[in-house]
């Protein structure tokens, strides 16, 4: 049996990324800060997933255990030394974190004579997530250490997708998720290629797969959030509900669609069938996702290379219409959680800043002609 260690033991690890594992007979040593499930993990082994479809059927996920990286590091080190894959779903924000581990890991790995090729795979919401985890983690290897890596440790780039509403259970371990899934690995940056998993897509060039998934999935799912809380909605359901959120979803995915096919060439028709998919797992009935949830963090939303603006820039770079995603904007200025610390932080710039500064520095843009449009588009919301 083939062993992973898989950093995060949230929701999307435990409900994703544990599930694909287990399914290739692989054991998964669950790496987290959370004690609560590291000790259930290791006292019962298993859990189990919910697919949120008709009959809503269970999955149980065996050969699972777990370390808590804050108290017992060394076991991390030791993992990794004999692991045959690494993978995360911690968050973007959180892999300079793991970095110093997955070093040690690597150093590991070279003392003890390890030199079976090894992948670590970043499944995380970002554009080159494996990629930029691999700058943090070389600042911590010794020269010897960074030689050892770049022959025998990958860190090839992934595109991850399955919806994992936010939810609490009895169970620490239960995690309910959509049946829709997809995981894509680069391979021209893997060190092991003869160790894939049965349901992952491997494809040479990632970039489109990864831009086809961050603007389709995540900026209609933000679309859906942003536009949905401007009318009152609660649940992302809800708000599929008001034909005037579908529609301004489905306008953007429209202009998503354009960019696209025009720097990848993605054929058209498939598009819309991909499409009216994502629609549909938003519209799921199994799945009580809140507008909250998939609003919150609006200023990292509104970041340079997001979901937003970079789909924005590069429309505007091939002289096709981006005035939908401009209305989105306008949604997400106005978007005011008072539980989200950074809706908190956007309304108090809003509240003392010029509207043109403000989106000038939430946005990083210079285009003064676009910034020009952005406050365009709040002020007339």
């Amino acid at each position: 049996m083939k062993n992973a260690v898989h950093f995060g033991a949230g929701n999307i690890g435990r409900g994703f990324i544990g599930d694909i594992l287990s399914k290739n007979n692989v054991a998964i040593t669950f790496v987290d800060v959370n004690e609560r499930v590291i000790d259930e993990l290791n006292k019962r082994h298993s859990y189990e997933i919910e697919v949120a479809e008709e009959g809503q059927p269970h999955i149980v996920v065996k050969n699972v255990s777990g370390v808590n990286n804050a108290k017992n590091p060394d076991e991390v080190i030791k993992a990794i030394a004999s692991a045959d894959i690494i993978t995360t779903a911690i968050g973007p924000n959180i892999l300079p974190f793991i970095a110093e581990l997955i070093a040690k890991g690597i150093e590991a790995r070279k003392a003890a004579g390890n030199n079976t090729p090894i992948d670590v795979l970043a499944c995380e919401n970002m554009i080159g997530g494996s990629q930029y985890l691999y700058q943090e983690v070389k600042k911590y290897l010794s020269a010897d250490s960074l030689a050892f890596a770049e022959q025998y440790v990958g860190f090839p780039n992934a595109a991850v997708d399955r919806i994992v509403p936010a939810q609490t259970h009895e169970d620490p371990l239960f995690v309910v998720v959509e049946p829709f899934n997809e995981w894509v690995v680069e391979t021209s940056r893997m060190k092991n290629p003869t160790f894939k998993l049965t349901g992952v897509h491997y494809e040479k060039d990632l970039e489109p797969f990864i831009e086809r998934k961050l603007f389709s999935v995540n900026s209609g799912h933000a679309t859906s959030a942003y536009t949905g809380a401007f009318y009152g909605a609660k649940t992302i359901l809800e708000a599929l509900k008001d034909d005037r959120v579908k529609a301004q979803v489905e306008a953007v995915l429209g202009e998503i669609r354009s960019l696209l096919i025009a720097k990848w060439n993605f054929d058209e028709q498939a598009l819309i069938d991909y499409h009216k998919i994502i629609i549909s797992r938003f519209e799921n009935p199994f799945i009580v996702d809140d507008v909250n949830r998939v609003a919150r963090t609006p200023i990292r939303k509104l970041g340079y290379d997001e979901r937003f603006i970079r789909p924005i820039r590069e429309l505007k770079e091939r002289q096709l219409s981006y005035q939908n995603l401009l209305k989105t904007i306008a949604f997400v200025f106005n978007y005011n959680d008072s539980n989200d610390e950074q809706s908190v932080q956007l309304q108090e710039l809003l509240a003392t800043k010029p509207l043109p500064e403000v989106v000038a520095d939430v946005t990083g843009l210079t285009d003064q002609d676009l910034i020009s449009e952005i406050v365009d588009s709040i002020e007339n919301l």
